[in-house]
């Protein structure tokens, strides 16, 4: 489980065909603080850590790494190469039990891939607009939350387009801008979504009270 706060950004800095995708990633993280087996949310998808290695370097924010193994379903499901060599990505630890819920629940788990129509300058921030697939489309509301490649974002405004998909609109502040991989985003950009889990929960119920 995850918040949507990331703490990192990491670099794709090896990848290897067995059988799945072994991908290594270069990171500030502390190794030693890294768990074999521990999750790891990589621009919103929760994945495993199966190997850790180097060390933390005061002068280097790749000094460390750890390696996940990446399936084909997920390849398939996430930001085409979103896996590729030199490729950043939103880093979050799992939430511990105590630990401060400063964005919303994230599962880790990327319901679809949408596509970035507008990325403009307002004042210092960056408007972003993004178009949701027509399936997930219902899932998006005004002032909801949302998860964009592994960052918790407050829905500022959806406009419902006649094929059933949807823009949405996000405000990104300097500072998000500067921490995750959003501030560089260009239309066209293709970005990992999460909806909101209550808003999946919520559907369900209303599907069985219909019948």
């Amino acid at each position: 489980m995850f918040t949507g706060i990331v703490t990192a950004i990491g670099t794709v800095d090896r990848v290897e065909r067995k059988g799945d995708l072994r991908v290594r990633i270069a990171c500030p993280y502390d190794p030693a603080q890294i768990a074999i087996g521990a999750s790891i949310a990589c621009s919103g998808v929760c994945l495993t850590v199966v190997e850790r290695g180097g060390k933390k370097d005061p002068n280097s924010e790749n000094g460390a790494w750890f390696a996940v193994d990446v399936s084909t379903g997920t390849v398939e499901r996430t930001v085409p190469g979103l896996w590729e060599q030199g490729r950043k990505l939103n880093l979050e630890t799992a939430l511990r039990l105590g630990d401060e819920l400063g964005g919303h629940i994230v599962t880790g788990h990327v319901d679809c891939v949408g596509e970035v129509k507008l990325a403009r300058d307002e004042g210092g921030s960056t408007r972003l607009a993004i178009r949701m697939p027509a399936e997930f489309a219902p899932f998006v509301a005004e002032k909801g939350s949302i998860t964009v490649d592994g960052v918790s974002l407050t829905v500022n405004d959806v406009r419902d387009r006649p094929d059933g998909t949807c823009d949405f609109a996000l405000n990104i502040i300097p500072h998000t801008g500067e921490v995750t991989t959003l501030g560089a985003l260009e239309e066209g950009d293709k970005v990992n979504l999460e909806i909101d889990v209550l808003a999946r929960y919520l559907q369900r119920m209303r599907k069985l009270e219909r019948g």
